[in-house]
């Protein structure tokens, strides 16, 4: 593999341009990650190309300075770092973690159109890395607490100030105001 890809990659060099060039060292990159990843079935013995999965997916965005370059498989990278693949190529970096639980679902409108996240892992506790509908921020995942909510009651609020109970503190749940939502103890 190696000698027809020292070989083709002069002819390919002059034949396109700079961002093909790119677009085929990074095919070519993910064609050998791929046959990487997957170990052949008829090897009785393990090669060095066959590999342990590592915990762990690659993460959306290089946020992080690689730990090392050039890798092919994640046993190339140190640790529990994973082999991904960037802008700037194969590098080492440590894995992205997908929390359980799932993103709540906006009701209307946008937030804030700037990337607070990536993945789950950037965020704190048991919130997720979630879409609010322009950019990502972290987001309690969407829970439903025990108890009911009693009637809404009293002075008109007309604000939302939640979208579920995994928003609210403790035992509070996310309830309906007389015109809105607002964490309030159940019943």
């Amino acid at each position: 593999q190696s000698v027809l890809f020292s070989a083709a990659s002069p002819v390919l060099c002059e034949a396109v341009g700079e961002k093909m060039k790119t677009q085929v060292l990074c095919f070519l990159s993910f064609v050998l990650f791929s046959v990487c990843e997957w170990p052949s079935p008829s090897s009785a013995t393990p090669a060095r190309n066959s590999t342990v999965f590592k915990a762990g997916h690659c993460p959306r965005k290089l946020t992080v300075v690689p730990s090392s370059r050039a890798c092919v498989c994640d046993d190339d990278c140190a640790g529990d770092h994973k082999c991904c693949v960037f802008d700037c190529g194969a590098v080492c970096v440590p894995p992205a973690f997908t929390k359980p639980g799932v993103c709540p679902q906006r009701k209307w409108g946008s937030g804030m159109c700037a990337e607070y996240c990536s993945d789950d892992s950037d965020c704190p506790n048991n919130e997720k890395c979630c879409h609010n509908g322009c950019g990502h921020e972290c987001t309690a995942p969407y829970t439903v607490k025990p108890g009911r909510c009693t009637k809404p009651k009293g002075t008109p609020m007309c604000a939302e100030y939640c979208y579920h109970d995994g928003q609210c503190p403790g035992e509070q749940k996310c309830c309906q105001t007389t015109c809105g939502h607002a964490c309030s103890e159940p019943c």
